[in-house]
């Protein structure tokens, strides 16, 4: 099994740390998102408040939680703070202060073992996706039901991300800190589009709950916990990816709906959401690289090898943008591919067949 083979070659890795992809290999692939590296050096986003012209600071208020997080000494030790807090709130605004005081005193990323399974409200119900209601059943507006469904994805984004850096904070010395400082810079951002979804439901009259959720992005994270590159391939390059296709039709639905304010800060988290893509392609072609492995079959193969399936139709625009290649998870293009290395090779045979007859002729 490939991901057996990965795992068998840390010997040889250890050898050495992860270093950055090498430009050449964006320059005759695919591009590198232009915004990465101003992603990277952007200051703290303390905009987790929707105002009336979008996103604003919150009024600065105290954290109960500021003495407790104060005494944490690594960022893996206050990411499992998060991972192990039930409230989704109190886990949000949790997420951010782990960030923020990460960046402001630079904690190492340390080493500690996650939970489980992270911890979770009594509400929502979770249940199969099969379970989950209908909009003309869920008892919410279709506006509401959308941005439920929405903030229940952010806030297993928290938690994806946050597990990221946890449960691989015992490889940092081979991963190096930027790989931490950027999915710990993933969980803020994920942290702060619930906070939105969070204030919004609020205004229509609802909140997180109010409808049965599926814990299936949960489980896709769980198949990769022992596999930091199937990680990548499974959550960034798959579940993070469906987010780009899925963002516009959502837009688009809520203007028809007439539902303007939601539609934009649905539209603010599309747009952010390329950043993380950005990131998972920026890190699984690094793996890859360093373990001497082609990153397209590598990532097809983790696909068959996890059982994790692609669906489109695809948004190849923002995909594209967040320099994630068509060839690596679009059949049509593969299959396209296959066509015309089939064309290439028969066209090869009939010049050969062409050449031996005339010299047939000559003879």
């Amino acid at each position: 099994m490939l991901s057996t083979i990965l795992r068998s070659s840390s010997p040889t890795i250890h050898s050495f740390k992860f270093k950055p992809i090498s430009c050449s290999y964006f320059s005759s692939h695919q591009p590198l998102w232009s915004g990465l590296q101003t992603w990277r050096d952007t200051s703290l986003n303390h905009n987790r408040l929707w105002g009336p012209s979008g996103p604003q600071p919150e009024p600065t208020t105290s954290n109960p939680f500021d003495p407790q997080v104060g005494s944490i000494t690594s960022l893996a030790e206050i990411g499992a703070m998060v991972l192990s807090t039930p409230d989704p709130l109190t886990k949000s605004k949790l997420s951010h202060l782990a960030y923020s005081r990460y960046c402001k005193e630079k904690l190492p990323v340390g080493v500690y073992q996650p939970p489980h399974t992270p911890a979770r409200p009594t509400k929502p119900q979770l249940v199969s996706p099969k379970e989950i209601p209908a909009p003309k059943n869920s008892g919410l507006p279709l506006n509401a039901y959308m941005l439920h469904n929405l903030a229940h994805v952010e806030l297993n984004a928290i938690d994806l991300a946050w597990d990221t850096v946890v449960r691989f904070s015992p490889y940092s010395e081979l991963l190096g800190d930027r790989f931490f400082a950027d999915f710990a810079r993933v969980a803020d951002d994920e942290s702060r589009h619930f906070a939105w979804c969070s204030q919004r439901l609020a205004e229509l009259g609802f909140s997180y709950g109010d409808m049965p959720a599926h814990n299936v992005l949960w489980r896709e994270c769980q198949k990769s916990s022992d596999d930091v590159v199937a990680r990548l391939a499974v959550i960034p390059l798959v579940q993070e990816a469906r987010g780009l296709d899925a963002g516009p039709r959502l837009v688009q639905k809520l203007i028809g709906f007439g539902d303007k304010r939601t539609s934009s800060i649905v539209a603010k988290i599309a747009e952010e959401e390329v950043a993380h893509v950005a990131v998972g392609v920026y890190w699984f072609v690094s793996v890859c690289q360093q373990m001497g492995r082609a990153p397209c079959p590598t990532f097809r193969d983790l696909l068959k090898e996890y059982n994790v399936e692609v669906k489109g139709p695809f948004n190849y625009t923002a995909r594209e943008e967040a320099g994630l290649p068509r060839d690596w998870y679009d059949p049509v293009t593969e299959n396209k591919e296959d066509t015309e290395r089939l064309s290439m090779v028969h066209d090869r045979l009939a010049h050969i067949i062409s050449m031996e007859k005339e010299n047939s002729n000559l003879n």
